[in-house]
């Protein structure tokens, strides 16, 4: 499978919107973990496959081959995979999401106990 561009149709959608493109390539499985998991430095792939919880080696080849395409990830010469430039700006744009989801969670929390009387 090949990673989704924008200019191009991808799954949902034949407008090959930008906005479009960026969903389908981040709404395959893994791919934001990926990103996730490499925004603090690259990593070579056990490594990178056991902080994914030992996904298989197979689907670790697929994902890290969209990233690239994608040039969200690019491989050094030691082959350990890091962010591209690209790939830091999809991690800063997911910072607020995940203070958001922290809020979230502390709120759906604090609802509970109150929930069960």
């Amino acid at each position: 499978m090949t990673a989704p561009r924008p200019g191009s149709p991808v799954r949902g959608s034949h407008t090959g919107r930008p906005l479009t493109a960026a969903l389908d390539l981040f709404g395959r499985r893994w791919n934001l973990r990926i990103v996730w998991e490499l925004r603090e430095g690259a990593l070579g792939f056990r490594a990178l496959r056991q902080r994914c919880d030992g996904m298989s080696s197979s689907v670790l080849r697929q994902r890290l081959s969209e990233l690239l395409e994608a040039r969200i990830v690019a491989q050094r010469p030691d082959t350990a995979y890091h962010l591209t430039e690209w790939g830091r700006g999809v991690y800063q744009a997911l910072r607020p999401l995940v203070r958001w989801s922290d809020e979230w969670a502390a709120a759906l929390a604090e609802e509970e106990p109150s929930a069960r009387s």
